[in-house]
């Protein structure tokens, strides 16, 4: 089953907890000094937040699945959409251990599709945000997409 992912960019990471513990009525699933998620049933989201020096707001969204087969049928849609994904096998990111197809659709927006299979003790790298004015494409193989 799919789920939808959000990752917000925050200036304070405390007072963020507070605000959406608050909201959905739940603490988070996981919480770490620059980082929280919260994996909500009603509505079914993956909400992360990190405070890690990036412009506060929306910093990507994203599908997650259940298996690396899922994975696999959404890269090729997108592909097939003539779409360009950037592809990441076993990368650390967000405390979590992912495989990931990237995209960024008409507007600019970046997406994020990943299946997590385990946990990771570091956040895993800042990598590079890529200019969203390349819209509708991913980032070059020789660059990093952001994570999470």
């Amino acid at each position: 089953m799919k789920r939808l992912h959000l990752h917000v960019s925050v200036p304070d990471i405390d007072q963020a907890i507070g605000f959406y513990t608050t909201l959905f009525d739940t603490p988070p699933t996981v919480t770490k000094d620059d980082y929280a998620k919260w994996m909500l049933e009603d509505p079914r989201v993956n909400l992360a937040i990190s405070s890690r020096g990036r412009s506060a707001g929306i910093d990507h969204v994203g599908v997650q699945v259940d298996s690396a087969e899922e994975l696999a049928e959404l890269a090729t849609r997108l592909k097939a959409a003539g779409s360009t994904t950037f592809d990441q096998e076993a990368t650390t990111c967000c405390y979590a251990k992912s495989d990931k197809s990237w995209v960024t659709d008409t507007a600019g927006v970046r997406w994020e599709t990943f299946f997590t299979h385990g946990e990771a003790t570091a956040y895993g790298e800042d990598e590079v945000i890529p200019d969203a004015s390349s819209a509708y494409c991913a980032p070059p193989p020789n660059a990093s997409a952001a994570c999470c």
